[in-house]
């Protein structure tokens, strides 16, 4: 069972990854740092709080969820009914992966004003549209329920992965107040990439999540 799991977290641990690079998390970010007048890290953990607690949800409600759909039918994938549904997903997420749009969406969100509320309002706003960039995290949850982990099990990896997605902007904030001046030019460069390439971004992410699956399917 341990190698198993230690298996799961391999591919889970690819996938967190893989959402640490959300345009949209990280262009919020940069927007907050480089816009902003005055107390942009009381601004920033208002959204990315936000966030964390609205993905983190997600996730507890879809794993009870699906854990309580899928016990009457395990009988049905044992036989590996799941395996193929992974890796069926797998494939569609590699192939629509080619067919993501040169240009949407370009830019990333922004607040309408700079206060708490904004920013927590603006956190639920992303957290609902951009669904398409957390194609990892609900790959990951599949996994999980599909390998019938306990809950003292997924718990902690819930946790973790959510922590993960928010990480690089923890990071962001803490060179910004560390520097200033040093995190001015990097974080316009930032902005300028995510500016030009979101459709890259979530077309890469899905050809990755796709493969993951589809190695985790096949094995």
């Amino acid at each position: 069972m341990n190698l198993i799991i230690d298996e799961i977290l391999i591919y889970i641990g690819a996938l967190a990854i893989l959402d640490m690079f959300s345009p949209a998390i990280i262009g919020v970010t940069v927007y907050v740092l480089l816009t902003a007048k005055a107390k942009q890290a009381t601004l920033l953990f208002s959204y990315l709080t936000t966030v964390y607690l609205f993905y983190f949800c997600i996730g507890l409600c879809l794993m009870i969820g699906l854990d309580f759909i899928i016990e009457p039918l395990a009988n049905l994938f044992n036989h590996g009914a799941t395996k193929l549904f992974m890796t069926v997903l797998g494939g569609i997420l590699f192939i629509g992966s080619w067919f993501v749009p040169k240009k949407i969406n370009v830019g990333s969100p922004k607040p309408k004003k700079f206060s708490i509320a904004a920013m927590i309002a603006l956190g639920l706003t992303t957290s609902f549209l951009e669904v398409a960039t957390a194609i990892p995290y609900f790959a990951a949850i599949g996994l999980m329920v599909s390998h019938h982990l306990s809950i003292s099990e997924w718990f902690p990896i819930l946790i973790g992965y959510n922590a993960m997605m928010v990480f690089p902007s923890l990071v962001l904030l803490f060179l910004f107040v560390l520097s200033r001046r040093f995190a001015q030019k990097p974080l316009l460069y930032l902005q300028s990439l995510i500016n030009r390439n979101t459709s890259s971004v979530l077309s890469w992410i899905m050809c990755i999540a796709g493969l993951i699956l589809l190695v985790n399917g096949t094995n």
